[in-house]
């Protein structure tokens, strides 16, 4: 339960996201994929799809740290555990997070201190 504690505790604190401005024209279509894949998350729940599940965590894993999204790539590695588990609970409940933390998230575009 200390993974999980983890990543409520990083959610909590990355209600705000900083991000350089060099990829503000980026993130608006990041954002827009991950409410996409939220969509297919829901339906391969229904479907009970885990392989769907862990192929969504996982790249959902991948692509969010890149773009200083750490709350997401942190809820990405739990789905993705969860469907290679075969565990529709906790998948349900990640995938319920990660829904109230797209609906949640706010960015800010600023220059980090390597720009």
């Amino acid at each position: 339960m200390t993974q999980a504690l983890n990543v409520e505790t990083l959610m909590r604190r990355q209600r705000t996201v900083r991000v350089d401005p060099v990829l503000e024209s980026l993130v608006p279509r990041f954002l827009k994929n991950r409410r996409r894949d939220l969509v297919a998350l829901y339906g391969a729940l229904d479907d009970e799809d885990f392989e769907v599940i862990q192929s969504l965590g996982h790249a959902m894993k991948g692509t969010a740290g890149a773009y200083g999204f750490d709350a997401i790539s942190a809820l990405g590695s739990e789905i993705e555990m969860c469907g290679k588990d075969g565990d529709g609970r906790g998948a349900g409940r990640w995938i319920r997070l990660l829904d109230g933390y797209l609906g949640k998230v706010k960015v800010l575009y600023e220059a980090t201190e390597s720009s």
